[in-house]
């Protein structure tokens, strides 16, 4: 990571950058000052002890953290209860009458505003059908469901009995679905008939069917209906969530679990066959995810209202839609569908009938709005917006100055936040109202979190160069194993320095000693014995007027070991869109050239009108990687349209590779 031609080209990115410092007003309101960056540090466990005690615990806890490299244990004498903390608490604080969820449906016109004593209510219901159902505490229970307000009911009331929940997104084939429950040994699902997507309603009640010939072990399978469409029907297996949940008791009395209960496990979708399940406790990630909602966000719960853009399916909807933000007692949007649904500015339409205050989402989604124009949220009112929110992968700064600009009117902080399914919350970002911000940047580590980049021998690169991102102490909302593999869970996270966790990913000082990401260090090229990465190429690829999108990947090349291909949409305000496409490829490539290096340039350009991506919005570079090397495709029913790639790929066979 630290060769010349790497650090030429990082600078080049770097080199344009600005820095914003905190506005007044957020420096005057904000929830913490600059000292909580020494206080932290001063002495971790204490600070995130006093974090801890802001959630309401059955037994207080004694012991803060106990750490046998790699495993760790915080607060484990104490014990909680997830559901209390995010519902029961404020409900008897008086609060049951403030919305916790506005949900807006796909369909035009389908919303239901939901209070903290109604989603109570429902919870209690779940929870003791749940359990007439026989599901025991430490049963796991697999949830497979649509952007509903019944999905967040499921995972609160497993959360209550002390079931460990297992969401799997909705765009998991059966095989997938399949896969993960027999992982999990779990012996119930909760499902749904379908949910709409581009106005269409879609089938996961067929999915489940199909996995479950598959995992004869399932007992029960609950089902919403959503959509109305006809199902299959199992007798003595299958049963309706209204025929069961609805009648069920409105109260439930609550347990309380200890610190380290398992809360959830989440699969990764890695292209190795065996899925890994990442799996959290109760105590440590409730208490990091509270406390980086409250303070990243800079949370005002009386009269924010928040927008987590991504689906449950995700860790970023367990974080920062079901966990965070409701152990904080805040209101929040949860939207089912796409963002052209009913029109390209469906968001900024949503934002304007709610007011909504934060919104946090991802920069495929940044992208895609700039691709269609300004025009969109410039004819909504967005004035309510007073943060924003990046998430999910390193934004490139035009995608970073254009959402400032067009979406915050100018005036709202960024946090770029870096953090994974395995950390549990966010790691690293900067702090409204403490930390500047810088179009790009990740900035500095969260407060308690002990973050730097090292060489390969594990030693910290100074300010201005780049190197691998480690973790070199224990946080609470870490993962504590992958499901039943406590060897994998060390050879993959821990084992290649010792004592530090070790992210996979790239990232590099910058000369203020503020750190970028770099992407995935596997998303390395190797071309002519130079090392690239896919983000920097990326970077410089959506820096070209007439490029809205990129992705970039390696192909096996005879001469230079890798070369880079890389697949373009174009903004439709382009004005190249006269010129035939050899002009537009060789506009771009020459571009990158000088953005970069010569070396940087792309062996061929593809032309694309989209890019195939998941539902939670990240481009497929897996897919992209086959197509380059002319492989078989892999499995594509994650994707939004998985028609994609095969346009893709057609356009690859005829595109000719320029020199």
């Amino acid at each position: 990571m630290t060769d010349h031609h790497h650090e030429e080209a990082v600078e080049a990115l770097l080199h344009e950058n600005r820095r914003f410092a905190p506005s007044a007003d957020f420096v005057a309101t904000a929830n913490v000052g600059p000292n909580v960056y020494a206080e932290a540090a001063a002495d971790p466990e204490a600070w995130w002890a006093e974090q801890a005690r802001t959630l309401e615990w059955a037994t207080p806890f004694t012991s803060v953290l106990e750490w046998e490299p790699p495993f760790a244990r915080w607060f484990s004498d104490g014990t909680l209860n997830a559901s209390v903390n995010c519902l029961d608490r404020h409900v008897a604080a008086g609060r049951g009458e403030k919305v916790a969820l506005h949900w807006v449906g796909e369909p035009e016109g389908e919303a239901a505003d939901i209070t903290y004593a109604e989603l109570l209510e429902r919870t209690c219901r779940a929870a003791n059908a749940l359990e007439s159902l026989g599901v025991e505490a430490g049963d796991r229970v697999v949830i497979y469901m649509p952007m509903i307000p019944e999905a967040i009911v499921a995972m609160l009331a497993c959360a209550r009995i002390g079931a460990p929940h297992s969401v799997i997104f909705g765009g998991f084939s059966a095989e997938a679905l399949a896969d993960r429950i027999t992982d999990a040994d779990a012996q119930v699902i909760i499902t749904a008939d379908g949910g709409f997507r581009r106005g269409v309603a879609s089938g996961l009640k067929v999915e489940v069917d199909a996995a479950l010939t598959l995992c004869p072990a399932v007992t029960t399978s609950l089902v919403v209906r959503r959509t109305g469409q006809e199902v299959g029907w199992v007798e003595g297996r299958d049963l309706w969530w209204h025929d069961v949940v609805d009648p069920a008791a409105p109260t439930h009395e609550p347990k309380a679990f200890a610190a380290e209960h398992p809360l959830y496990i989440m699969y990764t979708s890695g292209t190795t066959a065996k899925p890994k399940g990442i799996f959290h406790t109760t105590g440590g990630y409730l208490t990091h995810t509270s406390t980086t909602h409250r303070l990243v966000f800079d949370i005002k719960p009386e009269t924010d209202i928040c927008w987590t853009s991504a689906d449950i399916g995700w860790v970023t909807g367990h974080s920062y839609i079901v966990y965070g933000p409701l152990a904080n007692g805040v209101t929040q949007v949860m939207y089912e569908g796409t963002p052209d649904a009913g029109g390209k500015d469906r968001w900024w339409r949503i934002i304007e009938d709610y007011k909504v205050t934060i919104l946090y989402t991802a920069p495929t989604a940044i992208r895609t709005f700039m691709k269609w124009g300004a025009e969109f949220p410039a004819g909504h009112d967005l004035s309510s917006l007073r943060l924003l929110g990046s998430v999910g992968e390193p934004i490139n700064p035009e995608a970073w100055m254009w959402y400032r600009k067009h979406i915050g009117g100018g005036r709202c902080p960024i946090v770029d936040t870096w953090w994974q399914t395995e950390t549990g919350g966010i790691m690293i970002t900067p702090l409204p109202g403490v930390t500047a911000t810088k179009p790009g940047a990740a900035m500095v580590p969260f407060p308690g979190i002990s973050a730097e980049i090292v060489d390969n021998d594990g030693d910290p690169v100074p300010d201005g160069h780049g190197g691998l991102l480690v973790i070199t102490r224990p946080w609470p909302g870490m993962l504590r194993g992958i499901w039943g593999d406590p060897e994998r869970y060390a050879d993959t996270y821990w084992s290649k320095f010792d004592g530090m966790y070790f992210a996979g990913d790239g990232a590099k000082r910058d000369d203020d000693g503020d750190m970028w990401l770099l992407g995935r260090v596997d998303d390395v090229m190797n071309v002519s014995g130079h090392r690239l990465s896919t983000a920097e190429v990326e970077h410089a690829l959506v820096g070209h007027p007439a490029v809205a999108e990129a992705a970039v990947v390696g192909a096996h090349d005879q001469i230079t070991g890798q070369a880079i291909v890389a697949f373009v949409t174009l903004t439709a305000s382009s004005e190249l869109h006269g010129a035939d496409d050899r002009e537009i490829i060789a506009s771009i490539r020459a571009h990158v050239a000088e953005a970069i290096s010569p070396i940087a340039k792309p062996r061929q350009v593809i032309l694309t009108p989209e890019l195939p991506k998941t539902r939670s919005g990240k481009i497929m570079r897996r897919l992209l990687r086959d197509i380059a090397e002319h492989r078989a495709l892999g499995d594509v029913t994650t994707l939004t349209d998985p028609t994609v790639v095969n346009m893709i790929d057609g356009l690859m066979a005829v595109h000719a590779e320029d020199d």
